[in-house]
């Protein structure tokens, strides 16, 4: 067996086992008699450990070989010749899809085992685990996709999973419009990106990244579009990652999140799926180098998010929301890397900021408990010294900032007034509109048509 060959099991490998864990996971569940507590934990470690030695044996080969752009193909899908439109489905391991696919193997991984005992006899244990087998193979294939339409793919499947995670307790209300409201705000982040993969089809007649950067290996690609049409396009998949990592103004979805088990929290929001967005800005990175402007709008709206987030944090009252936002502060300085240019940098930022979320939400309900004893071992609370910026700043303003991390940064209460309220108006004038039309063709004083309640979406909050 040569290199080549050897690539291409060991990439197979990599892709297939997700799919495989999945599909006999489910399979099971949807026959009525799911697995055991323990051969579903088991099997969930086989598979990981598996997929984590391919990919750590691509790295290997890599490192020993100096080859640092390895394609793995998988056939022609779909062709055009006249329009010069292809699809193909191909899956390309670098410098940036290896590190991701191996993190993602090693935090699912430790996420597995802990959620193994933590979840043991919870009503809802196999659906969790399809759930988190669903969000390995989606991650899996965002990370290691050679084509705009496999990373979206990837991008679905850990959306929904997503949602559906976030809505696991379903017998209480919360959870399912937490989902819900995560789910919506997912759907404008992904029409953005299907716009951007539209038109990248439409100028160059195919979604591969090779092909975008003429064929040079991440991260020093150069793009062959024109700087207005980089700019366009990064600017949708710059709504795109802000939507999937919660910048400003997508950020009020990110506290309701901790609505789902606490090993959902630590593997989605505290180290893989929020920072999914900042892997899409890495991976298109050669369109920031096109257009200064574009680079400009990723910095500001990094820092924006880092700044805000920040202020955010120091007021929960929750320790989940606070490590929610500590982590988004730190998703936004990441955003702000990229838009700088310091691609490696954001890279390694990445890679140890999800290490140590991951730890940090898996253990909270142990630190709360910790500082409880000590607090009762001291008889007080522990002391708190202010800050440089507190000493520098006026009460008032103190005041001031305090409200508005409380209210954290009024987002939600903008996007409801601005955005849905106008939308559902509109709505509901051409449903007014439609049903007099109807009476006017039915020569009917009444219509059929009913119109969606208002409270319904008051409630909504």
């Amino acid at each position: 067996m040569n290199v080549d060959q050897l690539f291409q099991l060991l990439g197979t490998v990599t892709v297939v086992v997700p799919v495989l864990l999945f599909t006999t996971i489910g399979l099971p569940m949807l026959g009525g008699t799911p697995w055991g507590e323990k051969m579903t934990a088991r099997w969930t470690q086989v598979a990981v450990l598996t997929g984590l030695g391919a990919c750590l044996g691509v790295l290997s080969l890599m490192l020993m070989y100096q080859r640092y752009d390895v394609p793995i193909e998988f056939g022609h899908w779909f062709a055009l010749p006249r329009e010069h439109t292809h699809f193909h489905l191909s899956f390309v391991f670098d410098r940036l899809s290896v590190p991701f696919a191996i993190l993602t193997y090693v935090l699912v991984g430790v996420i597995g085992a802990f959620a193994s005992r933590y979840l043991h006899r919870e009503p809802g244990y196999h659906r969790f685990f399809l759930l988190h087998s669903m969000f390995l193979m989606g991650m899996v294939l965002a990370t290691v996709a050679g084509t705009i339409e496999t990373l979206f793919l990837g991008w679905e499947l850990i959306g929904l999973s997503s949602a559906l995670l976030v809505a696991f307790f379903h017998e209480r209300t919360a959870p399912v419009i937490n989902g819900q409201r995560i789910w919506s705000v997912y759907r404008v982040a992904d029409a953005a990106f299907l716009v951007g993969a539209l038109l990248m089809h439409h100028w160059k007649g195919q979604g591969d990244f090779e092909v975008l950067v003429d064929h040079i290996a991440w991260p020093v690609g150069h793009a062959i579009i024109t700087p207005n049409q980089a700019l366009v396009a990064g600017l949708l998949f710059l709504i795109a990652a802000a939507g999937k990592s919660a910048l400003i103004p997508f950020s009020g979805w990110l506290p309701r999140a901790m609505e789902g088990p606490t090993p959902s929290s630590a593997i989605f929001y505290g180290a893989l799926s929020v920072h999914l967005g900042t892997f899409l800005l890495l991976r298109i990175s050669p369109l920031l180098d096109l257009s200064f402007l574009l680079s400009a709008c990723v910095f500001l709206l990094g820092a924006a998010t880092a700044i805000f987030a920040g202020m955010t944090a120091r007021v929960q009252t929750d320790v989940k929301s606070a490590i929610a936002y500590a982590s988004l502060t730190q998703v936004g300085l990441i955003t702000a890397e990229i838009g700088l240019g310091f691609r490696y940098l954001a890279l390694a930022h990445i890679i140890g900021h999800a290490c140590l979320r991951t730890l940090q939400l898996v253990r909270a309900p142990n630190l709360l408990n910790d500082y409880h004893t000590l607090e009762n071992a001291i008889g007080a609370r522990l002391p708190r010294r202010p800050g440089l910026i507190e000493r520098s700043i006026s009460p008032q303003m103190q005041l001031n900032l305090y409200r508005f991390a409380l209210e954290r940064g009024y987002l939600d209460a903008g996007i409801r007034n601005w955005l849905v309220r106008p939308f559902l108006g509109f709505f509901k004038w051409c449903d007014s509109m439609e049903a007099k039309w109807t009476r006017l063709l039915s020569m009917s004083p009444h219509t059929h048509s009913e119109s969606t309640p208002h409270s319904e979406w008051e409630e909504v909050k």
